[in-house]
């Protein structure tokens, strides 16, 4: 692969730096995290769900990649927000994501398996890519929880009113633990 098309694969990921998770600042938070913090936070949690799942024959380089990879195309599509996608049609976000990861990955020689890891993640029906969206419902959800609890932000309840479901019994036990937290800090306020 050549040196120009390597700088461009970097420069995809770079732009997550300066995506805006979008959702985060209709709720009224003022300095959102953006796309890249977000994809730092799941790879983290699912490093971490690595080390307490009880499962040997995870494919440790399939999670963190999953992880690594999950929102990479909101490089080109941005983050659309949970609200927006009742105005789309079915399918439609996953569809423009896939095309967003193909233009991304063009020709390089990896670029199907970089494709495989990512709608595995997106079918979610394997213990690795459960995993992974455990790492990403923790992640949001600590994050939440962080806005609450460093700005006041109190638009947030939303995140809390329905419980997520965790494949993981550890990622179940941090979002007890959470809500918990959560819980306390709304009690002090």
């Amino acid at each position: 692969m050549a040196a120009e098309q390597l700088l461009e694969l970097l420069m995809h990921g770079n732009q997550l730096k300066r995506t805006a998770r979008t959702g985060w600042g209709q709720r009224g938070v003022a300095d959102p995290e953006d796309v890249a913090a977000h994809s730092f936070g799941v790879i983290y949690t699912a490093l971490l769900l690595l080390e307490l799942a009880a499962d040997p024959t995870l494919d440790r380089a399939a999670v963190l990649a999953m992880a690594t990879l999950h929102d990479l195309p909101e490089g080109l599509t941005t983050d659309i927000p949970v609200p927006a996608w009742r105005f789309l049609p079915a399918g439609a976000k996953a569809t423009a994501e896939r095309q967003a990861l193909a233009e991304i990955v063009g020709d390089a020689a990896f670029g199907p398996q970089w494709l495989a890891w990512w709608e595995e993640y997106r079918r979610n029906e394997t213990a690795a890519a459960q995993l992974v969206h455990d790492a990403d419902k923790l992640d949001q959800c600590l994050q939440a929880y962080v806005y609450e609890r460093h700005t006041g932000n109190r638009q947030l309840a939303e995140f809390w009113r329905v419980a997520p479901r965790f494949h993981l019994a550890p990622a179940q036990a941090v979002y007890d633990e959470l809500r918990r937290a959560r819980a306390a800090l709304m009690t002090a306020a």
